[in-house]
């Protein structure tokens, strides 16, 4: 039986911009979409492609996506509209907008306009395209409605042209791509796609603003979300065929390096980094200051070297890369151990410091990035990497809530990459399945953190491995 983890971005319907689903990394059927490296820039998102966005009922014909059940001899299942509409909460995304909860956000902002007519919040909560086209037309076609919400076009781009030769079936996928059609196979251009709204970029980004105001706290894990999406694919033969197939592995690995290089863009970055007096202050570790002062639970985190009442840097993701750059390229591994001391240090001195810092390890993790692209994640080393996830816990890195919800997406993961393989035994997975559970439990209220849970389960975990 499946149960939920309830995440803080995950608060309730409409919020939930994913459902985070017990141990659904392992029970996910073969690889999360991964494909050929690309450079983060080399295809535009979406909404900055300038090609005209069709509307989803372009899309949701009887004979194209709008199936009311898969096709027996399609080479896509053509219920796609169906699935998206029906049991996919992006779908929700616009009409969450219109609930009390995002009222009371927009009110509490003191926004001028309501939160569906608001460019703050439909950048996210839509496929939010405005202005003129590259053909000089509006960028919204004729059957085109924000009201869809995250729809067909926000994820897989503008159609105006690439809608005749995808429906016609005259072109190969490259050549779909070439006319707009977004790479979501690619897993750095996923990531580059999911990170732009479960992050922020350039254009758009949650603040601590927003989350007093009301907003739920940001959450993201490239393979994992990846998973628990309503699939509108299925991995046959053909799809193999037409598209380039890694493990989730990979995807995990490129999204942590592109998480923390979001993450660390916004920190080197003085335009971006500040409110007021203050570093932005949703580059924290929220529970290193919302908790009780009656709860004296102080203790060291030994990789960060800072002592009690330093407000600790959110570094979740660059736990996780340094796992894999240890197992992967060791002297990249001890540099970003280093880098990750260094910028927890800087933290305590000044913004231009952290700065600085923050510019030196974008520029490893960028390398890293490069790297896991081009690298081939043997059964030995993920088996090694899920060890290694293991111990960083029980060194006590796992004290902040961000990190072990972390870690507890990249050991799924890593388990049922293994498990698919046939590199881990039912038997063997059945056991650590188990207690990946605990770990569930420990973080089955994000106020409620069990800390001492999660270590007991970590300890049953490290002994099944070791044994």
């Amino acid at each position: 039986m499946r149960k939920s983890i309830r995440l803080p971005n995950c608060v309730d319907r409409g919020f939930r911009v994913v459902g985070m689903v017990r141990r659904v990394c392992a029970l996910a059927a073969v690889a999360a979409l991964a494909g050929p490296a690309a450079a983060t820039d080399a295809y535009p998102l979406p909404q900055e492609s300038g090609a005209i966005h069709l509307g989803v009922a372009s899309c949701a014909g009887s004979t194209c996506h709008g199936a009311t059940r898969p096709f027996d001899d399609s080479t896509v299942l053509q219920n796609e509209y169906v699935t998206w509409s029906k049991e996919d909460l992006h779908a929700q995304a616009y009409q969450v907008l219109l609930e009390e909860q995002s009222q009371r956000i927009s009110k509490n902002l003191g926004r001028d306009k309501p939160p569906h007519e608001d460019k703050l919040c439909l950048d996210c909560h839509a496929d939010y395209v405005v202005g003129q086209s590259d053909s000089g037309k509006s960028m919204q076609g004729r059957r085109f409605q924000l009201s869809d919400g995250v729809g067909c076009e926000a994820c897989h781009g503008g159609a105006e042209n690439w809608l005749g030769p995808h429906v016609a079936g005259t072109n190969t996928r490259e050549e779909n791509v070439a006319a707009g059609l977004y790479p979501t196979e690619d897993p750095t251009a996923a990531a580059k796609l999911c990170l732009s709204c479960h992050f922020g970029n350039d254009d758009k980004f949650v603040t601590h603003e927003m989350m007093g105001a009301g907003h739920p706290r940001m959450s993201f894990e490239l393979d994992t979300f990846t998973r628990i999406q309503p699939a509108h694919y299925e991995m046959d033969a053909d799809y193999f065929e037409r598209k380039q197939v890694a493990s989730g592995v990979k995807t995990w690995a490129i999204g942590q390096a592109m998480a923390l290089e979001s993450f660390l863009k916004v920190l080197a970055d003085p335009q971006r980094n500040r409110s007021g007096l203050m570093i932005e202050l949703v580059l924290f570790e929220c529970q290193a200051c919302h908790h009780s002062l009656n709860d004296v639970r102080w203790q060291p985190r030994p990789s960060t070297g800072l002592g009690p009442g330093v407000v600790r840097l959110n570094d979740a993701n660059m736990l996780m890369l340094r796992v894999l750059a240890q197992r992967i390229d060791p002297a990249l591994g001890a540099a970003m151990n280093q880098g990750m001391a260094d910028l927890h240090h800087a933290s305590t001195q000044s913004l231009s410091a952290v700065e600085n810092t923050a510019t030196a390890l974008l520029a490893l993790t960028q390398r890293l990035q490069a790297e896991f692209a081009e690298y081939e994640f043997s059964d030995d080393l993920v088996r090694g990497l899920l060890s290694d996830l293991v111990d960083q816990g029980e060194a006590g890195e796992y004290f902040d809530y961000a990190g072990a919800e972390q870690s507890v997406m990249a050991m799924s993961a890593l388990m049922s990459a293994l498990r698919r393989a046939g590199a881990m035994s039912e038997g063997e997975f059945a056991q650590l399945d188990a207690q990946l559970d605990t770990l569930y439990d420990a973080l089955a209220d994000y106020d409620r953190y069990d800390r001492v849970l999660f270590d007991e389960g970590l300890k049953r975990l490290s002994a099944l491995l070791d044994g």
